[in-house]
């Protein structure tokens, strides 16, 4: 089980701003799977709360792969309010899961990690 991020390399965010911005993804896709799939989440805390950062080269590709997937994840988009780094209302990062390792690596397992 594990959570996959897909972070915007295009933007040239700092890693501090790419933390916090994944950390944003993650506490929403927490909140919104113990509702969701509350069994899934408790296998993911169960087995180490895995997360995977990967990275994508633009907010077509994000939204491309959101579009497809949204539905079959549990998934957030994050949108920042451009007060430091990116113009507001960017959209950094695109979280999934958690669910299983093999079903999220079918569908991202090609991309490379940050």
């Amino acid at each position: 089980m594990k959570m996959v991020f897909l972070v915007r390399t295009d933007l040239g965010m700092g890693k501090g701003k790419i933390a916090a911005q994944v950390a944003h993804a993650a506490v929403e896709l927490y909140k919104k799977a113990q509702h969701k799939c509350p069994e899934k989440l408790r296998r993911w805390e169960g087995e180490g709360a895995k997360k995977v950062v990967l990275k994508v080269g633009s907010e077509a590709e994000l939204l491309e792969y959101f579009r497809k997937y949204a539905n079959d994840f549990c998934s957030t988009l994050i949108r920042d309010a451009g007060y430091t780094q990116v113009p507001a209302n960017s959209i950094t990062v695109a979280g999934f899961g958690p669910d299983e390792d093999e079903k999220l690596d079918r569908v991202f397992g090609h991309l490379k990690l940050l």
